[in-house]
C-alpha cells in the first residue's frame, strides 16, 4: 500500500500483480467477511479516477489472465453464466542434489501460507461475498496437457473479489490444487503457530515464524534447473453459450518448467506469472488499454491481451492459450 500511495502522491499510473491484504473479521472469520483483499484499495478509487490516473490491480497470472479469460467468456462465449471459478493446478516435481523428490513450493511460501490459511472467500449474486473454513469444497479438476486430476480446494484469492465488479455471473470462486501433502504441512504449520506473522523472541531476538518457514524453504527462484513437470492456471466457466445451449467451457494457459527453461533461464510458475503484467504495460504504452480509477484486468478488452499472449515472437510473446469444452 505504500507504493500504491506513493504512486498516487507522485502523480504516476500503478500496476500491481495481486491487491491490498485482508483482515478476517473478529468474530465470525469463516462465514463473514472482514477487510476484504483490495479494499483499501477501492476505497480511494475514486480519487484516482477524478485525477485521472490509473491503477490496474490483480495482472499477474492469478488474478490477472484469469480475470482477462472471464471478459472474454462474457463477452465472446456465453450469453449467461453461472460460475466463474479459477481452477489452478500442476504436476510439479522438485528434487534435491541426489535427486530425491523434496517438499519446495514453486511459488512464495510466505504469500501461499497467507491465501491458503486465511479464510477463502466465495461470491453468490444472492448473498454478494462470505467466507468458508481453509481448504473447503474439495473437488477433483482433470487439468489438461497430460497434467491430469488434481484435487483442488477453495482459497482466499483476488479474482473473487474482482470479476463481480465488472462481469455478470451468479457464483464466483478459486480453487487451488494444493494436494494432501502441501494441504498437511499449511495444517500442521497453523497448528504450531507457525504461520504467524507477529514477531517472537527467540534467545533475545524477535523473529517472525512465518518469516522464518520461508527462509528455511529453497528460494522459489532459484529451483527451475531441479523441477519438472507443468504449471496450468485457468478459468472454468458454466452457463449458456451464445447459442443458448448449456456449455461448460475451460480456459487454459499451460506452461512447461523445461521450456521456460530453456528459454529463459526462468522456473514455470515465475515466468507464467511474470508474463502477464509485461503484455499489460506493453497494451497500456500502445493505449490499446486505458483507463482511469482503481481498476481490474476485467474493464479492459480482452481479446487484444490474448492475441499478444498466444502471437508468435517477436510480435507476440508465443505462449498460446487453450480452451476445452466439458
Amino acid at each position: 500500500m505504500s507504493v500504491f500511495g506513493g504512486a498516487r502522491a507522485a502523480g504516476a499510473d500503478y500496476l500491481d500483480m495481486a491487491m491490498s491484504l485482508s483482515r478476517p473479521h473478529p468474530e465470525q472469520p469463516y462465514a463473514v467477511t472482514g477487510v476484504k483483499l483490495g479494499d483499501e484499495q477501492f476505497a480511494v478509487a475514486g480519487e484516482w479516477e477524478a485525477e485521472g490516473r490509473l491503477a490496474l490491480v490483480g495482472i499477474g497470472v492469478e488474478p490477472g489472465l484469469s480475470d482477462v479469460f472471464a471478459r472474454y467468456a462474457a463477452d465472446h462465449l456465453f450469453s449467461d453464466i453461472d460460475e466463474l471459478g479459477t481452477r489452478d493446478g500442476a504436476n510439479l516435481v522438485v528434487h534435491d542434489d541426489e535427486g530425491n523428490e523434496i517438499f519446495a513450493p514453486s511459488f512464495s511460501m510466505w504469500t501461499t501460507i497467507e491465501e491458503c490459511l486465511n479464510p477463502p472467500v466465495v461470491w453468490e449474486k444472492e448473498r454478494g461475498w462470505f467466507t468458508t473454513p481453509p481448504f473447503s469444497e474439495p473437488e477433483v479438476f482433470e487439468f489438461p496437457q497430460g497434467i491430469g486430476p488434481v484435487e483442488c480446494v477453495n482459497v482466499e484469492h483476488e479474482e473473487v473479489l474482482l470479476m463481480p465488479r465488472w462481469v455478470d455471473a451468479r457464483r464466483v470462486t478459486f480453487k487451488y490444487g494444493l494436494g494432501d501433502e502441501f494441504i498437511t504441512v499449511l495444517k500442521v504449520l497453523h497448528s504450531l503457530g507457525l504461520d504467524r506473522t507477529e514477531p517472537v523472541t527467540v534467545k533475545g531476538v524477535a523473529v517472525s515464524p512465518r518469516d522464518v518457514v520461508a527462509a528455511v524453504l529453497p528460494d522459489p527462484a532459484t529451483i527451475g534447473p531441479r523441477m519438472t513437470g507443468k504449471t496450468c492456471a485457468g478459468l472454468f466457466v458454466t452457463g449458456t453459450g451464445k447459442d443458448g445451449r448449456p456449455r461448460r467451457t475451460y480456459l487454459h494457459h499451460v506452461v512447461d518448467n523445461a521450456d521456460t527453461m530453456a528459454a529463459y533461464g526462468a522456473q514455470c510458475v515465475v515466468w507464467q506469472t511474470a508474463l502477464n503484467p509485461v503484455i499489460a504495460l506493453e497494451l497500456l504504452a500502445r493505449g490499446t488499454w486505458k483507463g482511469a480509477g482503481v481498476l481490474g484486468p476485467e474493464a479492459f478488452d480482452a481479446v487484444p491481451f490474448l492475441d499478444l499472449l498466444a502471437a508468435p515472437r517477436p510480435e507476440g510473446y508465443g505462449s498460446p492459450w487453450g480452451m476445452d469444452e466439458r
